[in-house]
């Protein structure tokens, strides 16, 4: 009877500690019970490789290694040129501006010069003669830049430059005067403002180009040189003594 007793106290302690658990369950509590393994399944970061990938070969001519020493040498090289680029964009700007700032001095500008005879002045005014000096082969008449300069006398052009060894922007004419071989030389002529070449033949006072300050110029004016039969004379004696 005791044993009895006993066993039927057990089974009602079992039973009531059953009972709780059996109305969890009821209400639907298991479901909320996770692993582990599942609350971190569903937290997990996930990775797709790509199926078509495939392993390439790189190309060695795609790509160079290089010194911080050859990387310097490349900068200064590409430096370089970008300031060869300016300064020639920025000379050819200046032709530009000097050819259009003397083309504004052809206008109106008398097309033969005052006077008449063989021999004729190659200005028709001037302010002064510049100053003379040692081994100056030629007579300095300082005028106004755009002035008009003329042949003295007939003649056929034999050189004509915009970039004469000293003298700038020039023409040289041979002339036969009375059986006698003169030269004469016009320098330092403004740029772009030549009105003959190589070769022409030209009339005593007719324009060939205007005043200027190119070459080796202090001050707009024009450098006269006149050579009989091969010998240097002084311009101005000669214009005295022939120009009519």
């Amino acid at each position: 009877m005791r044993s009895f007793l006993t066993v039927a106290a057990v089974a009602g302690m079992v039973a009531t500690v059953a009972i709780p658990a059996f109305a969890a369950a009821d209400r639907g509590d298991v479901a909320q019970a996770r692993t582990l393994q599942q609350v971190s399944a569903d937290d997990a970061q996930s990775l797709v490789v790509a199926s078509e990938g495939s392993p390439a070969t790189l190309d060695r001519g795609g790509y160079s290694a290089t010194t911080p020493e050859e990387i310097e040498s490349a900068k200064a090289k590409a430096a370089a040129e970008e300031a060869a680029k300016a300064a020639l964009a920025a000379r050819l700007a200046s032709s530009s501006s000097k050819a259009r700032a003397s083309s504004s001095f052809s206008s109106a500008v008398p097309l033969v010069s005052p006077g008449s005879g063989t021999v004729r002045r190659p200005l028709a005014h001037f302010d002064n003669f510049g100053r003379p000096y040692a081994g100056h082969k030629g007579t300095d008449y300082m005028v106004g830049r755009g002035e008009p300069i003329y042949a003295v006398a007939d003649g056929t052009v034999v050189a004509s430059s915009e970039s004469g060894p000293g003298w700038g922007v020039y023409v040289k004419i041979a002339h036969n005067i009375g059986g006698t071989r003169v030269t004469s030389l016009y320098a330092h002529m403004d740029w772009g403002t030549r009105r003959v070449s190589v070769g022409d033949t030209v009339s005593v006072g007719q324009l060939i180009g205007q005043v200027g300050s190119t070459g080796r110029a202090n001050g707009t004016h024009l450098h006269l040189e006149i050579r009989i039969n091969n010998g240097y004379t002084n311009a101005e004696s000669w214009l005295q003594a022939n120009a009519g």
